[in-house]
């Protein structure tokens, strides 16, 4: 099969303090969100301690999936259906396809809005252990900048996903018919269902590196195309690692992995489907912050702002020239459980519904 050209798209860029002073323009917010959009808008100029963060919570994903397979299985949930702590193999996002190809970390966010929860109050939704179930931490002597790493940097991708959710509030005021002032923005800074995802993509097999040359394979093999099902999505830049040069098992947990500068296939990275329907590859700035709306927003919004399709495609490289991991966090915010996303349908109802389909 002959290789397919990469469509590269620039996404639309702002600043972190257009976004504080509210001066972002409407065609801007229109040109990344409106009918003819990617649905994804990238932040530069942030917090200066955000690289440093981003790095060491990226080299950590490398650092975890690293430990004994013991270890790990300690570190999940079936009773939450493997959506807190780690989980690998467990998603269908192709019919009878599993994800074996990444592992997840999932940390609920609730510590955002109260410190002293680690995840959702379960009085209304005993049924959603998901949500509502206690965080689960490896241990600190083996990974000891894990925890306090990923819910400050969690807690900073809010903060600025607070100010996302202020713009979109000003296009869907001016926009969309009977939309209530400042909503987003109150779901996103008061939401106890937020959900963080620290993704480790493991280096490809080398029985599909057999095929890097003349053959493209599966487009979506490190992540099938889907839809997030939140609101607003804070995504950091990849880091892509080379661990055949710097394994993460005999490397000291308490400094970042040495990051490539660029992944060594061009192809690999983050393809979105814009609402053209063309597919393009977006890159994000080491330094930015991008963030992309969901399905909870499109049912909320009556599809004004529409769901993101989008998929990971694997790096492939030839044999004797690394195993190349994709290391990144996304941070999914949500609707209260209890809160509408359509008539009659709350945000519990709908992630049943996504849950029970994905898992």
């Amino acid at each position: 099969m002959a290789s397919k050209p990469i469509q590269q798209a620039q996404a639309v860029t702002v600043s972190l303090q257009e976004l504080i002073e509210g001066t972002v323009s409407f065609d801007t917010l229109t040109e990344a969100f409106g009918p003819s959009s990617l649905g994804i808008i990238v932040v530069k100029d942030l917090d200066a301690k955000f690289q440093q963060l981003r790095a060491q919570v990226l080299s950590n994903a490398s650092y975890l999936a690293a430990l004994e397979n013991d270890e790990l299985e300690s570190l999940t949930s079936a009773q939450a259906k493997y959506l807190i702590g780690w989980s690998c193999g467990k998603e269908t996002l192709r019919s009878g396809h599993f994800d074996t190809l990444k592992g997840s970390y999932y940390v609920n966010c609730a510590f955002y809005k109260d410190p002293s929860l680690q995840g959702a109050p379960a009085d209304s939704h005993p049924d959603l252990p998901e949500y509502t179930a206690s965080n689960i931490w490896p241990d600190a002597d083996k990974l000891p900048t894990f925890r306090s790493g990923l819910e400050e940097l969690c807690r900073l991708i809010i903060d600025t996903a607070v100010l996302v959710a202020r713009a979109c509030d000003r296009y869907a005021e001016g926009n969309i018919e009977g939309y209530k002032k400042g909503y987003l923005e109150k779901v996103v800074q008061g939401s106890l269902t937020t959900k963080a995802r620290l993704l480790h993509y493991f280096p490809t097999p080398d029985a599909e590196v057999d095929a890097v040359e003349g053959e493209d394979g599966d487009d979506d093999d490190w992540c099938a195309t889907h839809l997030d099902h939140g609101c607003l999505t804070g995504l950091t830049s990849a880091m892509f690692v080379d661990e055949d040069a710097h394994p993460p098992a005999s490397s000291p947990a308490t400094s970042p992995l040495p990051e490539l500068s660029a992944s060594p296939d061009p192809k690999a990275g983050l393809y979105i489907q814009s609402r053209t329907g063309e597919v393009v590859k977006v890159n994000i700035p080491k330094d930015c912050l991008a963030f992309q709306t969901g399905e909870a927003l499109q049912l909320i919004t009556k599809g004004k702002f529409r769901a993101v399709p989008h998929f990971v495609k694997g790096a492939k490289v030839p044999k004797g020239q690394g195993k190349i991991a994709r290391n990144t966090l996304a941070v999914f915010t949500q609707p209260n459980l209890g809160e509408e996303v359509e008539e009659g349908k709350t945000f519990a109802d709908f992630a049943r519904e996504v849950v029970e389909r994905t898992y």
